[in-house]
């Protein structure tokens, strides 16, 4: 009979590398379970209640142009990027900069973890989002707002919604 060397093989144990691969796909497959995809209206009268209506300077209309080519006003929505970052939630808040994906070199400048971005409660995103656009670029932070929105009349975006 021949004896078999029961010593666990080095493929049963997961690299520092794949055990994070997996609890970031855990983690957006979790806050996914929670997604809100918001109309237009509803947004803007939330992200009024927060007093992103005139902040540093921008309209309504501007953050929800700029939430509406970002994700499409889904709060779930992940952006995963060649270099291993994500965009993240309904502004698409870069993790090279602004939070915490697991990645101890980032920064981190919002002081929160990525997946918090990913709630239907937008708190923290507009706590973020708001950092944001204190910087010196403003809201020319996204490249997004700024080939979409910046410059254009944005009216239309918060037309009809009752403010």
């Amino acid at each position: 009979m021949e004896l078999r060397n029961w010593a666990p093989r080095r493929w049963l144990c997961p690299t520092g590398s794949m055990m994070l691969a997996f609890i970031s796909l855990l983690s957006c497959l979790l806050a996914a379970s929670e997604a809100k995809v918001y109309s237009r209206c509803e947004l803007a009268r939330l992200l009024q209640e927060f007093g992103l209506d005139g902040y540093r300077g921008y309209s309504l209309a501007d953050w929800i142009c700029l939430a509406y080519f970002t994700s499409g006003f889904n709060t779930a929505a992940v952006d995963h990027e060649a270099d291993g970052s994500t965009n993240n939630g309904i502004f698409q808040i870069s993790s090279r900069k602004w939070c915490n994906n697991f990645d101890l070199k980032a920064p981190n400048l919002c002081r929160m973890y990525c997946t918090d971005l990913l709630k239907p409660n937008l708190k923290d995103t507009v706590i973020c989002a708001m950092k944001i656009a204190q910087g010196p670029r403003g809201l020319a932070t996204w490249e997004t707002w700024r080939h979409h929105c910046q410059g254009k009349d944005l009216s239309d975006w918060v037309d009809g919604c009752d403010l």
